[in-house]
C-alpha cells in the first residue's frame, strides 16, 4: 500500500496536485495503480484542491489529524522552514503520508515541491 501525502496552500487547484502525485510515482518508479489513497492534513478539510484531486485520481482522501501528523513527524526527512514556521510541523506531506500509511510505514519517497504543493509518498511494510 502506498499513500502520497500532501501538503499546499489554501489556493492550490486539483490540477496541480494530479501533476505532482504523477510525477511522485515516476520519481519513485511506481504505477498509478499502487497508490491506495491520498493523505491530507484535516485542518485543510476545506481546501477544494486536495478534495477535487483525489476524485480526479479516483481515491480517498485521508484527512490526517494533529495528534497523527505529530506522532509521525519523527519519521519524516525533510525540515521545511516555511511548513514549520505555518504549522509547527516540520514536513506536512511527509508526516501525512507516514500517518496515512500507518505504523512501521516508511518513506517511499521524501518530499517533492511544487509551486504551492508539496507530496512525499509512503509505503507500509507488510508485518
Amino acid at each position: 500500500m502506498i499513500v502520497a501525502g500532501l501538503g499546499c496552500r489554501k489556493d492550490c487547484d486539483a490540477g496541480e496536485i494530479v501533476r505532482l502525485v504523477e510525477l511522485a510515482l515516476e520519481q519513485a518508479a511506481q504505477p498509478r495503480s499502487a497508490l491506495s489513497a491520498l493523505a491530507a492534513p484535516a485542518f485543510k478539510a476545506e481546501a477544494a484542491g486536495p478534495r477535487e484531486a483525489a476524485k480526479a485520481l479516483g481515491l480517498p482522501l485521508l484527512l490526517i489529524s494533529d495528534g497523527a501528523l505529530r506522532a509521525a513527524e519523527p519519521r519524516s526527512v525533510t525540515v521545511s522552514a516555511a511548513a514549520l514556521k505555518a504549522t509547527g510541523l516540520t514536513s506536512i506531506a511527509e508526516s501525512a503520508a507516514l500517518a496515512a500509511a500507518g505504523e512501521g510505514s516508511t518513506l517511499l519517497l521524501p518530499r517533492i515541491k511544487g509551486p504551492s504543493a508539496t507530496c512525499a509518498l509512503a509505503r507500509r511494510v507488510a508485518p
